[in-house]
């Protein structure tokens, strides 16, 4: 059912509709949290961006982690983000 409201626009929260919260430099990546709402808790999620040859790059990621909290999701996502970079680092822009 969520999916379907999801797929209407109805219910549920969006993503988009809640900000990117503040940078946080990491090995020459910006780290910006956007956790969202869903069913009363909030989703790990947020950006990785890095400018490489003059080109800002974005990665978006979303973890299936739930926090009663906007703040502890936020804070949450800072130390993902850290962990893709060290694991992949400029390879999650790849796009093949």
């Amino acid at each position: 059912m969520s999916f379907l409201k999801k797929l209407f626009g109805g219910g549920g929260g969006s993503d988009a509709a809640e900000p990117k919260g503040e940078a946080t430099e990491y090995k020459g990546y910006n780290i910006r949290p956007a956790p969202y709402s869903e069913g009363g808790q909030y989703k790990t999620a947020g950006f990785i961006e890095k400018t490489i040859d003059g080109v800002e790059k974005s990665y978006r990621f979303v973890r299936v982690d739930s926090h009663t909290s906007r703040d502890a999701a936020a804070d949450f996502a800072v130390i993902k983000g850290k962990q893709i970079i060290d694991e992949q680092g400029d390879r999650i822009f790849d796009t093949n």
